[in-house]
């Protein structure tokens, strides 16, 4: 997988209060892939890890209560109620929060590695 460097600041504005939010609520690894000109239906990938399920929707309710802040709803939710995977869609960018076992199962960094991995810089 391709990786290049890229800091917050340029990122669109609503994909970088997502990574924020997983940042401020402990998220794991936390990668961005650019999946621009590979996949028709989004254009980042936001894949974290969390430690436990509680973890897991405490994440992604950061994430939601931070973008509805302004004013950006995910089209739909995935998973929350079961905790091993949370898929939101939020079109340009889907944000995947998972268990570690969850992460290695579905292992989205190999399945999408032809996407560009951006390593976030401070």
């Amino acid at each position: 997988m391709k990786e290049r460097k890229l800091s917050l600041s340029t990122l669109d504005p609503a994909l970088r209060i997502a990574v924020e939010a997983t940042r401020d609520k402990k998220a794991l690894d936390i990668v961005v892939l650019d999946l621009q000109g590979i996949a028709t239906f989004t254009d980042y990938f936001l894949i974290c890890t969390g430690g436990s399920h509680r973890q897991i929707t405490t994440i992604a309710d950061e994430i939601e209560t931070k973008l509805k802040e302004e004013k950006r709803r995910p089209s739909h939710i995935e998973g929350y109620p079961r905790g091993e995977w949370i898929l939101m869609d939020y079109v340009d960018f889907v944000v995947h929060i998972f268990t570690p076992t969850g992460r290695s199962y579905y292992d989205l960094e190999r399945l999408w590695g032809d996407g560009k991995r951006l390593a976030i810089a401070s």
